[in-house]
C-alpha cells in the first residue's frame, strides 16, 4: 500500500496532537476512508516529514497524533527555475505539475508578445493560488519535503533583469547550441520557454543580451508544454540527480 502524504500549512510537532485543515479532512474521511490508527505522512514544506496515526475521524474533522520526524531531503543538487510563457486552458497546471515532479525549485509563468493573456487582478490572484496548490498536490504525489517557489506572472524583460542564475538557457530552433557544448557542471540555471508561436525575433535578442544562451533540443519542434520537460529531463540527467 501507498504511502498517503499530506501538506499541512500548520507547525508541527512530534507528540503533538493536532486537527488537519478542512481539505485534508475530507480526503482522508470521504475520498480515501481511512480508519482510525492508520499511519499518514505529514509535511509542512521546509524539509521534514512526519509519521502521524489518525486518532478521531469525521467527516469534515480528522486529527492525528504526530509520532515521529524525519529529515529527508530529495530536493535536486540543480537548481532550476523554470520560465515558462504563459499558455491557454490547462496547459500550465500541466507544466507546473510535472516540472515539480522533475525536481524544479522555481517556476515563473512570463508575459511574453504570443501569449499576451488578459485577465483582472483578482483573477491573477485566484490563477496563482491555484497553481500553488497544484504544485503542492505534485509535491504529495512524488516525495518531495520542501515547496518549490511559484512566482506571480511577470514579463519577459522584468524575469531577466531578475535573473541570477549560473547559466540561463533560451530554448530556439535555429543557430542554436546542443547539449553537448554547454559546461560540464553547473548549481544554478534557468530555463525559457516560450508560448505556442515561439518567442519573437526580439524577445531572442533580448534574451541574448541578457546572457541567456540558446539552446536546440533536435530536430522537431516541440509544444510548449512539451518542451520544458524534455529539457529539465536532459539537465537532471547532465547536472542533477537523475
Amino acid at each position: 500500500m501507498r504511502t498517503i502524504r499530506i501538506y499541512q500549512n500548520q507547525t508541527l510537532i512530534t507528540g503533538q496532537t493536532i486537527q488537519l485543515d478542512p481539505e485534508a479532512s475530507n480526503h482522508i474521511a470521504n475520498v480515501l476512508r481511512m480508519r482510525i490508527g492508520e499511519y499518514i505522512v505529514l509535511f509542512d514544506g521546509k524539509g521534514s516529514e512526519y509519521t502521524a496515526s489518525i486518532n478521531s475521524l469525521l467527516k469534515k474533522s480528522v486529527t492525528v497524533t504526530i509520532e515521529s520526524e524525519a529529515w529527508v531531503n530529495r530536493e535536486s543538487p540543480l537548481h532550476i527555475h523554470l520560465a515558462q510563457a504563459l499558455a491557454k486552458g490547462d496547459k500550465m497546471e500541466w507544466v507546473i505539475q510535472k516540472a515539480v515532479e522533475l525536481g524544479v525549485a522555481e517556476i515563473s509563468s512570463v508575459f511574453t508578445e504570443r501569449s499576451n493573456l488578459k485577465m483582472g487582478a483578482e483573477r491573477w490572484d485566484k490563477k496563482l493560488e491555484h497553481w500553488q496548490k497544484v504544485a503542492i498536490s505534485a509535491c504529495e504525489q512524488c516525495g518531495r519535503n520542501t515547496l518549490p517557489i511559484i512566482h506571480a506572472p511577470i514579463t519577459l524583460i522584468k524575469f531577466l533583469d531578475s535573473n541570477k542564475s549560473e547559466l540561463s538557457l533560451i530554448l530556439h530552433t535555429e543557430i542554436s547550441q546542443n547539449l553537448a557544448s554547454l559546461p560540464d557542471t553547473i548549481q544554478t540555471l534557468s530555463l525559457l520557454i516560450g508560448p505556442e508561436g515561439g518567442f519573437s525575433e526580439t524577445e531572442i535578442k533580448l534574451a541574448q543580451a541578457n546572457n541567456c544562451i540558446t539552446l536546440n533540443l533536435g530536430p522537431r519542434i516541440l509544444r510548449t508544454e512539451t518542451a520544458p520537460l524534455a529539457a529539465i529531463a536532459l539537465f537532471q540527467a547532465k547536472w542533477g540527480d537523475m
